[in-house]
């Protein structure tokens, strides 16, 4: 599962939504719905601009963090397999 820290961030830094959305010129809902993680897509320009403003690198605000349970499996000759297949 990827998960945005980007209301870690604005809170370390003390920022509002409203001021990333000023400084960035990013859509303040956009701003919300990465906030909340309520997004399935998002663009790089954006994660640019939001790490340009808060002065941060990518995986201080994008992070991958392993499911309980594989998606995607493997055979033992090492060719993949999905969950559905089986």
């Amino acid at each position: 599962m990827i998960r945005i820290l980007l209301s870690t961030k604005l809170g370390e830094r003390r920022w509002t939504q409203a001021e990333l959305a000023r400084a960035t010129g990013i859509r303040p809902n956009t701003i919300n719905e990465l906030y909340h993680e309520l997004v399935e897509r998002v663009s790089l320009e954006q994660l640019d601009l939001i790490c340009e403003a808060l002065d941060c690198k990518l995986d201080e605000l994008i992070v991958r963090v392993p499911e309980k349970s594989p998606k995607i499996l493997h055979t033992k000759n090492g060719s993949l397999i999905s969950p559905t297949d089986k």
